[in-house]
């Protein structure tokens, strides 16, 4: 019933059917407000999934039928990064601390953290190479145990819990031969270097780059070792508390870059295959190589190059001649001497003539890089390799089987990367968290 004084109101079915497209238009707005919401609710959630689930479990390469996982291989990147800024920290360092100039290393390595794409590519490398001596470590019957991890690990931050090992030295037997007289005659024996068994059979002399082989590749930015440095040095072995405290300082600190213990514990159980394969694959090096005692009188051009010859023809001194014209300093100012050394020490046009004149000759000039050399030989025999000599054959034998395993693997289609890792490279950590003091 209607109010006193009020006309009642006419609700007619225009206007019932006015509310209802209005009630309609209010729902649709609805409807399309709500499937907004939920479309960019499932956009980012499968955002998110895609960048901490989906890609982590895409393959970044196969090997063999093995997957090296992108998410595996993004936490060995953001472990080469910590590694690469403690080793940024430690130059800078030496640089504040002690005066030493490691200018070029920091910017070394710096670039190095600058370019994403490298670090990712070195690390996903590496992580092949590993994949291979793993497969080669399973077929030898070469295993790690969880023991030898646990002790690589406390060796590596100085706790020895059953004595510090002592390093021992066996010397490789070597007989010297006396000079024959006609060695002799070449070169007056006062002055031959000092005979084996010594520490070292590299020349005594400071090496030139004009003989001295350098490495074609350019060179790479130092890698770091895949190993934890401690964050601060100790002057005394550690107690089981203070290792187990310090490896826990450095747990959280990786877990703080997303690297976990596993990943850690991993590094060093590859580190350990690898040694041992090493040893299976170089059992066979042998302990000595073809080494040569020569001098030499290195000059500019053609013209410098016929004064000294036709003064040597005249029978001048070979080491007066030297210490002239040589415009190789480190060797001229001791007669053109460069003492014994194997093949792998010389540029090879360098090397070829001295590992085939005769003993004595003064043999016809050599052309490399640095100009025109004038080369004698004093001797060439077998000589026992130096440790650093005989590590280096070693790891040689290693890094030839890894060449020849990676090819074969690339012909047979057995080894595959994926592209799409370049686009998602950790770059964190951007640097290193502050250790309370």
């Amino acid at each position: 019933m209607a109010k006193p004084g009020t006309t009642p109101k006419i609700v007619t079915k225009k206007h019932i059917a006015r509310l209802e497209r209005e009630r309609q238009q209010v729902r649709l707005i609805r409807a399309i407000a709500i499937g907004g919401i939920v479309a960019v609710v499932l956009l980012l959630g499968y955002g998110y999934l895609n960048l901490n689930v989906f890609q982590l479990r895409e393959p970044a390469a196969e090997v063999n039928g093995e997957v090296i996982m992108t998410g595996d291989w993004q936490e060995r990147v953001r472990f080469q990064r910590a590694n690469l800024l403690r080793q940024l920290n430690l130059y800078q360092f030496y640089q504040q601390n002690f005066g030493m100039d490691t200018s070029q290393q920091q910017q070394e390595i710096s670039l190095y953290l600058q370019s994403p794409e490298t670090l990712g590519q070195q690390v996903l490398d590496q992580m092949i190479d590993e994949a291979f001596i793993r497969q080669e470590a399973e077929k030898r019957g070469i295993t790690v145990s969880e023991a030898e991890i646990q002790k690589e690990i406390q060796n590596e931050y100085g706790f020895f819990p059953d004595g510090t090992p002592s390093p021992t030295v066996t010397p490789t037997e070597f007989l010297t031969p006396t000079l024959s007289p006609e060695q002799l005659t070449i070169y007056p024996a006062t002055s031959t270097p000092t005979e084996a068994p010594t520490s070292t059979v590299a020349p005594t002399n400071t090496p030139d780059r004009s003989v001295t082989q350098t490495p074609t590749a350019t060179s790479a930015p130092p890698t770091p070792t895949f190993v934890p440095e401690l964050p601060t040095a100790t002057a005394t072995p550690f107690t089981e508390e203070g290792f187990k405290e310090q490896y826990s300082t450095t747990l959280d600190e990786f877990k703080s870059y997303n690297v976990s213990e596993a990943t850690l514990r991993s590094v060093y159980e590859n580190r350990l295959l690898r040694a041992k394969l090493l040893e299976e694959l170089a059992k066979d090096v042998p302990r000595t190589e073809e080494q040569v005692w020569a001098r030499h009188i290195l000059v500019e051009d053609e013209r410098a190059l016929g004064i000294v010859r036709s003064l040597l023809v005249s029978g001048r001194d070979f080491a007066e001649v030297a210490k002239k014209y040589s415009k190789d300093t480190g060797s001229g100012a001791a007669g053109g001497d460069l003492g014994w050394a194997p093949r792998s020490k010389y540029v090879t046009e360098f090397a070829d003539a001295a590992f085939s004149q005769e003993i004595g000759e003064i043999g016809e000039p050599v052309k490399s890089e640095f100009g025109y050399h004038i080369i004698q030989v004093i001797d060439r025999q077998e000589r026992p390799l130096d440790a650093s000599g005989y590590d280096q054959k070693r790891e040689a034998a290693l890094t030839d089987w890894l060449t020849q395993t990676r090819a074969d693997a690339t012909e047979a289609g057995t080894l595959i990367t994926y592209e799409t890792w370049k686009a998602i490279v950790p770059t964190e950590p951007a640097a290193l968290i502050q250790q309370p003091q």
